[in-house]
């Protein structure tokens, strides 16, 4: 796992934000989750709620509540994986009395599968919305593609953007979604905020590079995984072939998560006709199209 710069468990970044560290680390939480505490006055708002049975995490939340004599009154939660919604349920009714717990729906069904306990009722998010508590106003906007019920929120006072896994302090993300993803980072970029807030690394203090990069980034991919099936045009092939011959410095233990997002690219690629998608022995197989020649 690279070595990340560290972040500690509980940081005041601003008068009216603090930082729990989520204490989940992994090669896909990066340090872990990182979740944040909103307000000035005796009711918070905290954005997201770290992973499910995480007692060092309870215990420095639970600390920071009690130390500055605060309640939870609402759990944001930027989209549905279970490092960001997993801790409701611990926090509910035990570090916070019944706060309102908020998330944007997934789609007609996606949210079915979502188990918590059932005094626990989730109120729907929708783009635009804003929530106030004394000191902190959050204004909620649909960001799909990492996922399609992810939101990313504004904190007005300071024009800060909370990102959850939209955007990353380190490395790119996965998507579920990428034609939606790149929508959702530019939307981003038209909000134009100070600084970003991750759900997971550390703090973005130049937003309009990064998130550039993050564009610049998903295009060349696409422009690599495009231009590799056209030298290899002879050939078909799946999402693994491409990780090997693109992602030649990625470590093993990130392979798999490339090839989710080459999937990606491949579905929108497919989409676009300019490849093709057969099916090999059961397998998904693609191969380059080239276009058809222009005549005077």
């Amino acid at each position: 796992m690279k070595i990340l710069r560290a972040i500690p468990d509980v940081t005041r970044l601003t008068s009216r934000i603090i930082r729990i560290l989520g204490c989940n680390p992994s090669p896909m939480t990066l340090q872990g989750t990182n979740t944040y505490l909103l307000g000035t006055g005796r009711k918070r708002i905290l954005i997201d709620a770290g992973e499910k049975n995480v007692p060092e995490y309870l215990n420095n939340l639970a600390d920071v509540v009690h130390s500055e004599q605060v309640d939870i009154e609402h759990i944001v939660v930027t989209h549905w994986h279970n490092d960001h919604l997993g801790g409701v349920e611990d926090i509910y009714g035990t570090i916070a009395n019944q706060p309102k717990v908020w998330k944007h729906r997934r789609s007609a069904d996606g949210d079915a599968k979502i188990q918590l306990n059932e005094d626990i009722t989730i109120e729907w998010l929708s783009d635009g919305q804003e929530i106030e508590v004394e000191g902190a106003t959050v204004k909620i906007h649909h960001t799909p593609g990492h996922t399609s019920d992810h939101v990313a929120l504004t904190l007005l006072e300071e024009n800060i953007l909370f990102s959850g896994d939209c955007i990353l302090g380190e490395g790119t993300c996965v998507f579920e979604d990428l034609c939606a993803y790149m929508d959702s980072l530019n939307k981003i970029l038209d909000l134009k905020p100070d600084a970003i807030y991750p759900g997971h690394g550390n703090i973005i203090e130049d937003p309009a590079v990064t998130i550039k990069y993050n564009i610049d980034h998903r295009n060349e991919r696409e422009n690599q995984i495009l231009d590799t099936l056209k030298v290899h045009s002879d050939k078909q092939l799946n999402e693994m072939d491409l990780v090997t011959l693109i992602y030649k410095t990625v470590p093993e233990y990130l392979k798999n998560a490339a090839a989710y997002n080459v999937n990606h690219h491949l579905i929108k690629l497919t989409k676009e006709n300019k490849i093709k998608c057969c099916t090999i022995d059961g397998e998904y197989k693609w191969q380059y199209i080239a276009p058809p020649s222009s005549s005077l």
